[in-house]
């Protein structure tokens, strides 16, 4: 396995690349060549144990923090969160940030070239589960020199990640936030994933996964998978406050089919902006990893697996998110803490719904930044 520019921290937020060779999948199949794309921020101390992993949402990517940089339009996705100052202090921790297995900004997913073969893996590539993407993360730590996380934290998929590392990983996390997430995602969730999907797969450009290369992918359909997916990150009262009945300013697409709302307008933007930049695969398969998540998976029960957990946990719920309700959230808090965690709830009093780790950083740094620096419990 080698790290290109070395295992050497860096404060400069350059994607870098972990070649970990072979990687074998919990639900079967394998990978020849895996590789994870990074950023770090921050220096590992001689201990080894100040690291910070963060852990991105489904369309998200390893540019957690800086502004805009070679390969990125815009800020790290959680740039408020880190840096000097900051609650995820870059002058105490080292931060890292990678992008997950089956990914497509830069790590190993279906539009990677298959070993032996001249052509991406398309769905020939093996389903990966959020555990597959911890493991992969923890070879990429080791080959960093981490021997032991002072925390991981991250959102929606992310947070089912940040809570996977503590009930797989106990002896090596210290604190784990798995915000707006549980351990198991509700009927209602997985239905408007796999509405996404069926999206996807009923566009014509999308020929069974196989589309690379012959110049036209499934844009459409990815697109309407984006629409259905951020009705699911908003809140109702939400909406009304952004949008509600307004007209939108730009043309409809069928004029004499009554004109457009604002919020439908927002919505194409938002299918078109994502199909522009994501692979329709990756999709797929992380929404897929999302759905398939429980965290009792490998367990007797739920308990069993949460008694694992040696972290101190933070689970923080949004008021206003029906993806995971908050009161779903709280309740994964003290099903761990019944089993023996040392877990704790924080809630956030938004209408931004599901999205508002990504946006209401007053908030979010109110919830998380005094359990960050608080002294351990003994």
């Amino acid at each position: 396995m080698t790290l290109d520019q070395g295992a050497g921290a860096s404060h400069a937020p350059a994607l870098r690349s972990h070649r970990m060779g072979s990687f074998e999948p919990e639900l079967g199949g394998s990978l020849r060549e895996v590789t994870l794309a990074y950023e770090t921020w921050g220096e590992l101390n001689d201990a080894a144990d100040n690291a910070v992993l963060l852990v991105h949402a489904l369309t998200g990517d390893s540019h957690a923090a800086g502004g805009p940089s070679e390969g990125y339009r815009r800020g790290g996705w959680w740039a408020p969160m880190v840096g000097p100052g900051r609650p995820l202090d870059t002058d105490k921790y080292f931060v890292v940030c990678s992008n997950v297995l089956g990914g497509c900004s830069g790590s190993t997913g279906p539009a990677s070239t298959q070993p032996g073969t001249r052509r991406p893996y398309g769905m020939r590539f093996p389903v990966v589960t959020i555990r597959d993407m911890v493991r992969a993360q923890r070879r990429l730590l080791d080959a960093l020199g981490v021997r032991r996380l002072a925390l991981v934290a991250g959102g929606s998929i992310g947070g089912q990640q940040a809570l996977e590392w503590a009930v797989e990983y106990p002896d090596f996390v210290e604190r784990a936030v798995p915000v707006a997430a549980t351990g198991a995602l509700g009927p209602q969730g997985v239905g408007m994933s796999e509405l996404g999907r069926r999206a996807i797969m009923a566009d014509p450009d999308w020929r069974d996964g196989d589309y690379y290369g012959t110049g036209r992918r499934p844009d459409r359909g990815l697109a309407i998978a984006r629409m259905a997916g951020m009705m699911t990150y908003q809140s109702a009262a939400g909406q009304w406050e952004r949008f509600g009945r307004r007209p939108a300013g730009r043309p409809a697409l069928y004029p004499e089919f009554g004109g457009r709302f604002e919020i439908e307008s927002y919505l194409h933007y938002q299918g078109s902006e994502l199909a522009g930049r994501f692979d329709a695969n990756s999709y797929l398969y992380l929404s897929r990893a999302m759905d398939l998540y429980d965290v009792a998976s490998g367990y007797e029960s739920e308990e069993e697996a949460y008694s694992r957990i040696e972290a101190e946990v933070l689970f923080v719920g949004i008021t206003s998110d029906w993806l995971f309700p908050a009161a779903e959230v709280r309740a994964a808090a003290e099903s761990a803490k019944m089993a023996g965690a040392q877990a704790h709830y924080a809630e956030i009093d938004t209408l931004s719904g599901h999205d508002a780790f990504l946006k209401d950083w007053k908030e979010l740094s109110e919830a998380i930044q005094p359990f960050v620096t608080k002294k351990p419990e003994t």
